[in-house]
């Protein structure tokens, strides 16, 4: 566990992607197994402790300093496991410290009722950097700045291999990885891919402008609609049926609909959306079926699940990623042709004559659930990655309003010293005739370093109230906010959701007084 620790806190210091790399690459090769095996579960997001939540490890804390000198130390720090890693003191009678792989099995083995003690143990047995790495561990919350990516990219360095033949495998493997470590470091066999129901390494696109488009030739080029939702993979191989998201991550716990449907093996690049009848719902929809564990029916009614198809990959046996994006099209045209699939639809084609045409329908295409385009060239085989090139994403243009600063609350990480999430909300009269904010969403980011440093100092100095970790500040500062959608929303006091808000510009120059309002919100939404 010490080993561990030592790596998550070399890397929260280390802001180098390449310095990153190195230390955990070092820690793959010289750590036995189990530990670089369940290292690298953790460092990917593939360890998960029911019994041992964030409330069971706030309540240690109340209980050695008390509920609310815990709170307020917990405010100050801005990280639980920060927290209660300095409150907690080391207890020489507790014997060893625990191997990582011995806190991985052991709880994975022990009931709600014995996780409390065993912790407990652990925590006394520990130094503070090692108590911090374990309730790390516990809460899943790593924060060290490294990708599931990144660390299967140190994997595949280890044993000289790209990562893409890690990707290609990583769904066929479960941790410790043992499998894993015997390919890359001792010549073993390399494990097998689980074929068309494997999850297979995504092809992205790179944005681009209307100034670069000029330098293209549009001949060479396709373009489909960016359709807002959660870019998937539907992945199907004799009784094996999954829906992963771009990282990777089986999601198909949440859309059980999506995976009823499933009666052919391949595998599929599309879009995760919302659809009722013939209508992309907004976004506002989508995420109400997002990480969720189970899904009641009255969910999977009002909330029906649709994956628009972009592109086949694999299809009868056959890996059709080198094959030409007009080959792959034509061969998904003909597949989606042969019976009705109620949860799955081909992503039209947009036909265009040149740039300035493509230009024109982008600008007039403002209907629920398109954010743009994607422009893809004809002869472009699937290339996992980024490559330069085939593949643009030409999203459009950010809506803009000014909103008034509200409340503000720290940061977690190394921005817990800081206010760094900010409320913001538009005018509306309210009841008695005169004008009030009404909260409509919540940023934190968007600054430069410089501004946060003076958005911090802006809210410590105009404070006026304060409600736990959340302070409300004078409705003075107007805040430009970028946001790319807006729907109405009954979960939400004004009525109104944005998609993806941003700050855009401090705006000092203007009065609060001539913010927008909420019913200028309401007149964007589709």
């Amino acid at each position: 566990m010490q080993a561990f620790a030592h790596l998550l806190d070399a890397l929260s210091f280390q802001p180098a992607r390449n310095a990153k790399l190195r230390l955990i690459e070092t820690y793959l090769a010289e750590t036995p197994d189990p530990d670089r095996g369940w290292a690298l579960a953790a460092l990917t997001g593939g360890l998960d402790f029911p019994a041992a939540k964030p409330a069971l490890l706030r309540g240690f804390g109340q209980e050695k300093i008390g509920e609310d000198l815990f709170a307020l130390s917990y405010d100050y720090v801005g990280d639980l496991a920060e927290t209660l890693a300095l409150i907690w003191e080391t207890d020489p009678a507790a014997g060893p410290p625990p191997t990582l792989g011995e806190v991985v099995e052991t709880l994975q083995r022990a009931s709600r009722r014995e996780t409390p003690a065993i912790l407990k143990r652990w925590l006394d047995a520990l130094d503070a950097t090692g108590r911090w790495a374990l309730l790390k561990l516990l809460t899943g919350a790593l924060r060290v700045g490294v990708s599931a990516r990144l660390a299967k990219q140190a994997a595949a360095n280890i044993g000289r291999q790209p990562v893409d033949a890690v990707e290609e495998i990583w769904h066929g493997l479960s941790a410790p990885y043992r499998p894993l470590f015997d390919w890359l470091l001792q010549d073993g066999p390399r494990p097998s891919t689980n074929a068309g129901g494997a999850f297979l390494p995504p092809m992205l696109a790179n944005p681009i402008d209307r100034a670069e488009l000029d330098t293209l030739d549009p001949l060479h080029f396709r373009a489909e609609w960016k359709w807002d939702g959660i870019r998937v993979q539907v992945a199907s191989s004799g009784n094996v049926k999954r829906l992963c998201s771009r990282a990777g991550e089986d999601v198909s716990k949440a859309f059980p609909d999506i995976i009823e449907a499933i009666d052919f093996d391949g595998v599929f690049d599309g879009e995760l959306l919302v659809r009722r009848e013939t209508a992309i719902a907004p976004f506002n929809d989508l995420q109400q079926r997002l990480n969720r564990k189970s899904v009641t029916p009255k969910m999977l009614k009002e909330h029906p699940a649709h994956v628009r198809l972009y592109d086949v990959l694999w299809l009868e046996g056959r890996d059709l990623r080198s094959l030409s994006f007009d080959e792959r099209r034509a061969r998904l045209e003909a597949w989606i042709a042969l019976k009705e699939r109620p949860r799955f639809d081909l992503s039209p084609l947009v036909s265009f004559r040149d740039w300035a045409d493509l230009a024109q329908q982008r600008e007039a295409m403002r209907i629920d659930g398109i954010e743009g385009l994607m422009l893809k060239r004809g002869d472009s085989a699937y290339l996992a990655g980024r490559p330069k090139g085939p593949w643009f994403k030409w999203k459009r243009d950010p809506m803009l309003v000014d909103c008034v600063l509200m409340y503000a609350q720290r940061g977690h990480g190394k921005r817990s010293s800081f206010y760094s999430d900010f409320t913001f909300g538009c005018w509306r009269d309210s009841a008695d005739g005169t004008r009030e904010l009404a909260p409509v969403g919540k940023a934190y980011f968007g600054f430069t370093d410089d501004e946060l440093r003076w958005l911090d100092k802006w809210v410590r100095d105009h404070t006026t109230n304060r409600f736990g970790p959340v302070r409300e500040v004078t409705p003075e500062l107007v805040l430009e906010i970028a946001f790319d959608g807006v729907a109405r929303s009954t979960r939400h006091k004004s009525g109104v959701s944005m998609r993806f808000p941003r700050i855009n510009r401090i705006r000092t120059d203007k009065p609060a007084a001539e913010a927008d309002t909420v019913d200028s919100l309401l007149r964007l939404v589709p």
